[in-house]
C-alpha cells in the first residue's frame, strides 16, 4: 500500500532532531487585525474579537401568520356552557344587589305610593308594589331567565360553530397575525 496523504508532521522517519514541544494553540475563529500594535503569531488573549458597539438595541419581534380553520363545536358547546352559567350566576347575584339597594332607599314604597294615588284605590283593593316585587318572586324571576340564558347561550355558540366550520371551508377561515416581544 502506498500512503498518498503526503509527509506526515512527527511521524515520519527519525531525523535524528528531537522536536520541541510548543503548547497547543487552538485554531482562532477571527483573525488578529492587522496594523501595528497587533499581536504576531495569532495567540494569546488579545486576538479575539471585541464585542460590536453598534448592536441594534430595539429586541426583535418575531410573527406568526395563523389561520382558524375549523372550531370544534364539542369544545365551544363546553366552554360557552361554563362562560354562560358564570354570566347567569352574575345575574342573580346583581339582581338581588340591586333589589336590596332599591328596597334600602325606600323606591318600593314611593312607586307603590304614587300608584295607589293614580289609580284613585284606598290601600285595601289596590295594586301592592311592595308585595308583587317581593325579594322570593325576584330570585325565582332572575333564577328563571338566567336559566333561559344558559340554555341559549349554549346552543347559540354550539350552532355558530358549526356556521363558521361551514364558511371556512369556502374562505379558508380567519388569520392571525401572533407576534412575539422579547
Amino acid at each position: 500500500m502506498t500512503d498518498t496523504r503526503g509527509p506526515q508532521p512527527g511521524g515520519g522517519a527519525a531525523t535524528g532532531q528531537e522536536r520541541v514541544a510548543q503548547p497547543y494553540q487552538p485554531p482562532q475563529a477571527y483573525a488578529a487585525p492587522p496594523g501595528p500594535g497587533a499581536p504576531r503569531g495569532g495567540g494569546g488573549p488579545a486576538a479575539q474579537r471585541a464585542p460590536r458597539t453598534g448592536a441594534r438595541t430595539t429586541p426583535r419581534t418575531r410573527k406568526a401568520r395563523l389561520r382558524v380553520a375549523k372550531a370544534d363545536p364539542w369544545s365551544v358547546m363546553k366552554v360557552s356552557f361554563l362562560l354562560s352559567v358564570a354570566l347567569g350566576i352574575c345575574t342573580i347575584v346583581a339582581a338581588v344587589v340591586l333589589w336590596m339597594v332599591m328596597d334600602a332607599m325606600g323606591v318600593f314604597s314611593t312607586v307603590g305610593g304614587t300608584i295607589s294615588e293614580a289609580t284613585g284605590s284606598n290601600e285595601s283593593n289596590g295594586f301592592d308594589l311592595q308585595s308583587f316585587l317581593s325579594l322570593p318572586r325576584v330570585l325565582v324571576f332572575s333564577s328563571v331567565i338566567a336559566t333561559i340564558n344558559v340554555v341559549l347561550a349554549t346552543a347559540l355558540a354550539t350552532l355558530g360553530s358549526f356556521i363558521y366550520n361551514l364558511s371556512a371551508g369556502f374562505v379558508g377561515g380567519v388569520e392571525l397575525t401572533l407576534a412575539e416581544d422579547e
